[in-house]
């Protein structure tokens, strides 16, 4: 039924009149795709959708009916609240807070999850998809290192433009289409599933981008970049002075006031047209009304704005060289009309109503969403901490981001719950780790970020946050009354205090084993670290890498017995780092990734993963790859809770509404064990177990 409902979305899609879109490969380029042969293609597939379906029911009924005789459940529905923490809601549950989640602890069982290592959500969520470790899915942190260039990238994806193109002047004309691939390797559980007859619906999963090809339906999730191919730009516009400065994750413009009248332009990707880098703009109008409203004028609409409120997701049309145009959306927040103009812009989401990259599978899927339930945020991590953190936008309206990005999820899961009649369906709600990440100060009064203005919240966010997973949980425990229906309630890691971040690369300096160029310290991408005496450096979140001969590019330790060696003596000297400022243990253990990754990728995992104490974590400038002059920085942003500590120390949940007997279960057990449920054995390649589950149907909830 699904498929028919889809199909008819492509239909309507086909029919609908539209412009000329195209291709686009965020920093690399993008392909040309006419109107016609769009239209055609999704014409054709749609009616070959159409036409074929009852006959591959049948066919599928057949084929796979000794599957379906082993089955013990009809439906398995897994929702995730990334970041949920074990410890939180085992308080929240013993205060009353969370009645749906004590109601499904009392039908089945609620116990503590462990996490990956490190425990970080790219890395998670790999492992629950695919049900292998680490280094046998390629993911180790949000990022990696660039081993030509040492400059840290996105360790999920590689996107690359076309390998040829014609040149006309100052035009370049694409031949052929851009490459976007997964670097996360492994199968996804849900391709075993449908190999096997069992549809699966996969909304909003991390690390899923680009979509990849199974017997379901799937929407991407974290690590979607935006329009421009980052992930996420905001924009900031103001009359006033506070538009100096650097800003983290968003771009601040200083606009002119002209009697009511302002003018501006929204900045997007590349001319893909043209030779040179120029970037694409979009000319927009305010004309302020009074004080707490004004009316944007852009590409031909109005839009009435009022302070303090989100315009809905607005379409944005790029006109590049040669007539084309790219499609963009984005919401609009005017902070102030008076006396200083500030306005503050979402970065621009692709539209899922024509997207310009391959955001769901099939392709039709995004648009189908955005035909039943309105425009949506596509972009991977669309609530913009950065802009909370770089104090453009208030607690509240960061908040308000979080709730309206959960509430279209909601829209979207629930649609999936209705139409499927067997299979998997899972939905990961980003708003618990958002909302974590960014209050866990209202629950530390010692977080430097209250730089001693520490005011207790009447109402925390975290439990708010919370109190709406619980809501959420209770509309879908309604749609699960069957008792062929397994309900899994599961997050990827728990959550920690952040007070204090730690500069591995200034205590790897101080020890001997980095070395800086004249004037290199607060270069960015390690540009200032001198690599002829540089024996190990760190990069991302997590971990610490050998500078190994034949692996990096200007390696200068023998990767035998000298790098078994080093990472002994970096590992026992990590382990006795005491902050000096605090007197506290940094580290509680250091993990070799030789000796707890099994798999064909382990080479390619830091050589050392960092597990941080409670309060610690890497600094921002580690991340990035800028060496500091100390080693502890204190931690004063919003962003003030975190996960990227010891796994022991941050445990995720698990919820079930059947008895679960392990006293241990694992992040990367869940998926072996659905498909144990579904009757389909568990490849031999997958390190999770499937786990103890009581196979009598439960009573029906009530």
């Amino acid at each position: 039924m699904k498929y028919l409902l889809v199909a008819l979305a492509v239909l309507l899609s086909a029919l609908l009149p539209g412009s000329a879109s195209a291709y686009i490969g965020p920093g690399a380029g993008f392909a040309v795709g006419g109107s016609f042969l769009v239209l055609f293609t999704a014409l054709v597939s749609a009616l070959i959708i159409l036409v074929t379906w009852p006959i591959r029911t049948i066919v599928r009924s057949i084929r796979f009916r000794k599957v379906y005789a082993r089955s013990r459940i009809r439906k398995a529905i897994v929702l995730g609240f990334d970041g949920m923490d074990y410890t939180l809601t085992t308080q929240l549950l013993d205060e009353g807070k969370l009645p749906n989640f004590a109601k499904l602890q009392e039908q089945g069982c609620f116990k503590p999850l462990l996490s990956t290592i490190p425990p970080i959500s790219p890395v998670a969520w790999s492992s629950f998809q695919t049900g292998v470790n680490p280094g046998k899915h390629n993911i180790f942190d949000f990022l990696t290192r660039d081993r030509k260039t040492y400059a840290p990238k996105l360790s999920s994806t590689d996107i690359k433009g076309p390998l040829r193109t014609l040149s006309l002047g100052r035009y370049q004309i694409p031949l052929g289409r851009g490459d976007i691939r997964l670097l996360r390797k492994g199968v996804p559980f849900w391709k075993t599933l449908g190999e096997h007859g069992i549809f699966s619906n996969i909304i909003r999963v991390p690390i899923t981008f680009p979509p990849e090809q199974f017997y379901g339906l799937q929407l991407a999730g974290m690590c979607v970049p935006d329009l421009r191919g980052s992930q996420g730009i905001f924009s900031f516009y103001t009359t006033g002075t506070d538009g100096n400065g650097d800003n983290t994750g968003g771009e601040v413009y200083q606009v002119n006031r002209t009697g009511n009248h302002i003018k501006a332009e929204l900045s997007g990707p590349h001319d893909p047209m043209l030779k040179a880098r120029v970037g694409l703009k979009c000319p927009f109008e305010i004309t302020i009304q009074d004080a707490t409203s004004a009316v944007l004028h852009l590409n031909g609409a109005t839009c009435a704005l009022t302070t303090g409120q989100y315009s809905d997701w607005i379409p944005v049309t790029f006109k590049a060289s040669l007539g084309m145009k790219v499609r963009g959306i984005c919401r609009f927040l005017l902070i102030a009309a008076e006396p200083d103009f500030k306005l503050y812009v979402t970065p621009i989401n692709i539209d899922p109503d024509k997207p310009v990259m391959p955001i769901s599978h099939p392709q039709v899927y995004a648009t189908y969403l955005a035909k039943r339930q309105g425009r949506y945020a596509t972009l991977g991590l669309a609530e913009d901490s950065w802009a909370l953190n770089e104090q453009r936008i208030s607690d509240d309206q960061f908040m308000e981001q979080c709730l309206q990005t959960d509430r279209e999820r909601v829209s979207m899961f629930f649609d999936a719950l209705d139409n499927i009649g067997r299979g998997l369906c899972v939905c990961v709600f980003d708003g618990t780790d958002r909302v974590q990440h960014s209050f866990w100060r209202q629950l530390d009064p010692e977080h430097p970020a209250h730089r001693g203005s520490y005011q207790q919240a009447a109402e925390p966010a975290i439990e708010k946050i919370y109190r709406n997973a619980d809501k959420i949980l209770g509309e879908t425990m309604k749609k699960c009354r069957d008792r062929n229906t397994l309900l899994m309630v599961i997050s990827d890691h728990g959550f920690n205090s952040f007070r204090y971040g730690i500069d591995l690369n200034r205590w790897l300096e101080e020890n001997g084993y980095l070395s800086l160029t004249e004037n290199g310290r607060g270069k960015k991408n390690l540009a200032g670290v001198d690599w002829s005496k540089t024996r190990a450096f760190a990069i991302g979140l997590s971990g610490i890498y050998l500078n190994l001969k034949g692996r990096e590019a200007q390696g200068m330790v023998d990767s035998g017995a000298e790098a078994v060696q080093l990472r002994e003596e970096l590992a026992e000297k990590l382990q006795g780092f005491i902050d000096p400022l605090h007197g506290k243990p940094v580290i509680k253990r250091v993990y070799n990734a030789m000796k707890i990754y099994q798999g064909p990728y382990k080479q390619d995992a830091p050589d050392l993963l960092i597990g941080y104490n409670a309060g610690y974590r890497a600094a921002w400038e580690t991340a990035i790859g800028e060496v500091t002059g100390q080693v502890v920085h204190d931690n004063v942003k919003a962003w003030s809770g975190d996960h990227c500590i010891d796994q022991s120390l941050v445990p995720g949940i698990l919820f079930s509404n059947r008895m679960i007997h392990d006293e241990h279960p694992r992040l990367m057990d869940i998926g072996p064990t659905i498909l144990e449920m579904f009757g389909v054995p568990v490849p031999s390649h997958m390190d999770g177990k499937s786990l103890q589950v009581d196979g009598s149907g439960q009573k029906a909830i009530s």
